[in-house]
């Protein structure tokens, strides 16, 4: 029985052309494996490896089904694919060919042994907890959930942000500052690691809120339970705020209340068998690598 994949891409890939001609070729000349690609992605790899993918199938939109996704590209890639696929429950492989690929479960160069682990089912699947988001006086952007964090961001001014922050109905703390962070444990190590909170196991059922150089030195990241309702009210005298969803930002008006709380699906992230949360660390984030 043919495994059923489909394959997302970001268009800055010009510098990997050969080895994506060289996957491309390898994978669409599989029996063993159906491949779609996303029209856009799909449209920028004819005009960088022409004539490699032939008559290939494309989907548009979020109505596709599949056994496997494969994401291509960085992280940034892997959090829009994860938009995409929501609530459909396809695990997605990350494919590195950007930067850090904290998220991916193997570089491009390795595509022989990629493609035989897809044809094969050579990998083991986690589940990573997301962080839904809403809103009772204001429309969101469509599918409001992250993968790796939500962060409130002050907007075109020079002057701090204050976030009235709620955990579980009670008042917690009122933040001031350029913005807070609520990390779910696969975005520890990305935007929430950036401003000093802790990293967290990706299993952990845990959430992180972290302010955004916060003009009291004693307001701290704080870890709290991922069944945790945390409702978050920014002010500002710019009047507005930015709500940023992995990276999607939407502007806001100032007062507008949030509830943040844990989404009801998972996203399955593939990783390569034998591989461990302290192996990642240690190669992506040289984790105990002595500087000498």
């Amino acid at each position: 029985m043919k495994k059923e994949i489909i394959v997302f891409g970001n268009r800055y890939q010009g510098t990997h052309a050969s080895e994506l001609q060289s996957f491309f070729s390898e994978l669409l000349n599989r029996s063993d494996i159906s491949v779609a690609i996303d029209r856009d992605y799909s449209d920028y790899l004819a005009e960088i490896i022409p004539g490699v993918l032939g008559q290939v199938r494309t989907i548009d939109g979020y109505e596709f089904e599949a056994d496997l996704a494969l994401s291509i590209g960085g992280d940034g890639t892997f959090l829009h694919t994860a938009n995409r696929i929501g609530s459909k429950q396809i695990p997605i492989m990350g494919i590195n060919s950007g930067y850090l690929g904290y998220l991916s479960a193997a570089p491009l160069s390795d595509f022989h042994k990629i493609i035989n682990d897809i044809a094969t089912g050579n990998y083991v699947i986690e589940q990573r907890s997301m962080l839904s988001v809403s809103c009772d006086t204001y429309p969101l952007q469509p599918r409001s959930f992250a993968l790796n964090e939500a962060a409130i961001i002050r907007q075109d001014t020079g002057s701090m942000i204050s976030v009235d922050t709620f955990v579980d109905g009670f008042h917690l703390a009122t933040y001031l500052g350029d913005g807070l962070i609520i990390s779910t444990p696969t975005g520890s190590t990305a935007y929430n690691l950036s401003v000093g909170g802790p990293i967290l196991a990706p299993r952990s059922a845990n959430w992180v809120i972290s302010p955004i150089a916060p003009h009291s030195l004693n307001m701290r990241p704080l870890v709290v339970g991922d069944d945790t309702v945390i409702e978050l009210q920014p002010h500002s005298r710019s009047n507005t705020f930015t709500l940023s969803l992995d990276g999607v930002a939407q502007p806001l008006p100032a007062g507008t209340r949030l509830k943040l709380a844990k989404a009801p699906f998972v996203t399955y992230v593939v990783l390569r068998n034998h591989h461990s949360f302290a192996d990642t660390l240690r190669s992506k984030l040289l984790w105990g690598v002595n500087s000498q």
